[in-house]
């Protein structure tokens, strides 16, 4: 769920599916021991997770410093072919040594004790089936979860009741709410197609999901759609638990 792994341009700076939408196009998987890059009309790349004799580079993710394992040149050609760019991109690893950043940073309302490596912000992003059936039925064209990409997704409540869960337990981790999540651009990037029309579902939340003026300080013209989390308790949960709501 932390995202130890980030595409990069030649420079360090961070690359997402803002500036290359095909990337929502690639997956990484791990194989006994191996990475396995996958990606449309490119055959699988395995490389090894542990590449000590590769460089260390410095990156930058948003405004803020962080390094990275570079993970080889075979790993760099695929990325530059599968995303049919000019610019040559590269992929870094983070390691348990690096200094990790802290969100609280750059997000004031996230914990002191937060670290995070490659993430925008946190770690954990919560979202229900049922808010993207609802805004599904104010589309033209209905919208997968994937678009949103939440690592934690939740059936069975109401269209938004997430936006009230500020602590809960899913498995035997607890988690609390941090803030709302404030969607951007990313959200045109079609996760089927790879094609960004930066127009919907960006456009529809903008109409119904903006937050109340006491909190444009923190959100701006971001509409909200999501829960940011931090973990208050680690564990294990997986697909199937429930989640509780814990009341003080």
């Amino acid at each position: 769920m932390r995202r130890h792994w980030m595409v990069i341009t030649e420079d360090g700076h961070m690359v997402t599916g803002r500036q290359e939408p095909r990337l929502v196009l690639v997956s990484l998987t791990s194989e006994g021991g191996q990475m396995c890059l996958n990606g449309p009309d490119m055959e699988k790349l395995r490389f090894p997770l542990i590449q000590p004799e590769n460089p260390i580079i410095d990156c930058r993710v948003f405004s803020s410093d962080i390094q990275g394992r570079d993970c080889g040149d075979e790993v760099s050609r695929w990325l530059t072919r599968c995303l049919v760019s000019e610019k040559t991109f590269r992929m870094v690893h983070y390691e348990p040594h690096m200094k990790p950043r802290k969100p609280a940073e750059t997000e004031f309302l996230y914990p002191q004790s937060e670290k995070v490596a490659y993430p925008d912000s946190g770690a954990v992003m919560l979202l229900s089936e049922a808010s993207v059936k609802d805004l599904s039925s104010r589309l033209e064209n209905d919208v997968t979860v994937a678009r949103f990409r939440p690592n934690i997704v939740v059936s069975g409540c109401d269209a938004f009741d997430e936006d009230s869960w500020d602590d809960i337990q899913i498995g035997n981790v607890q988690m609390r709410r941090v803030m709302a999540c404030g969607r951007c651009i990313f959200t045109t990037v079609d996760p089927e197609t790879g094609v960004m029309s930066r127009k919907q579902p960006l456009e529809m939340l903008k109409s119904y999901r903006m937050c109340d003026e006491a909190e444009k300080h923190i959100y701006k013209t971001a509409p909200l759609f999501g829960q940011m989390f931090s973990i208050s308790k680690d564990g294990i949960l997986q697909v199937g638990d429930v989640v509780y709501k814990i009341s003080h």
